[in-house]
């Protein structure tokens, strides 16, 4: 089994990435895609006055959304695929992930949601390249 971790933010080129694993697990049926979707941490201030279970909910609820459209596209696909919200810091939270699902690729957009949109590469697609330990393929925008 060949496990394929994809990166999911919510952003077209997320979706794109989303595409691009669809067509892979249709071509090899070996292929396991994972949707890996990172939420942002509150900060501790305001976290600390928030019960554990309900910042968890809350946490785990807007993954949910985040991942509504590429479960759709790969529902409609009929391809399998396993689900994970993390939270934490994007590019560290994707590379563990991979590392703990002894993952074989990890498939991401070249830019999402991030505030630094204006680089040629976002900062997270830039940090994964960095801190994983499998190759990383990156899905250009559509223009």
């Amino acid at each position: 089994m060949m496990n394929v971790v994809i990166a999911v933010d919510g952003s077209q080129n997320a979706l794109e990435a989303v595409r691009h694993g669809a067509k892979l697990a249709a071509a090899n049926p070996d292929i396991r895609l994972h949707l890996v979707n990172v939420q942002p941490p509150l900060p501790a201030a305001a976290a600390r006055f928030v019960a554990r279970d309900t910042l968890h909910s809350f946490h785990q609820e807007e993954g949910q959304k985040v991942l509504a459209q590429a479960r759709a596209l790969l529902d409609e696909s009929k391809v399998p695929y396993e689900i994970h919200i993390a939270v934490g810091n994007p590019a560290e939270a994707i590379a563990a992930y991979a590392v703990e699902h002894k993952a074989d690729q990890i498939v991401m957009g070249t830019r999402g949601l991030g505030s630094l949109a204006g680089l040629i590469l976002g900062s997270v697609a830039t940090r994964v390249l960095h801190l994983a330990k499998v190759p990383v393929t990156l899905i250009p925008t559509r223009r």
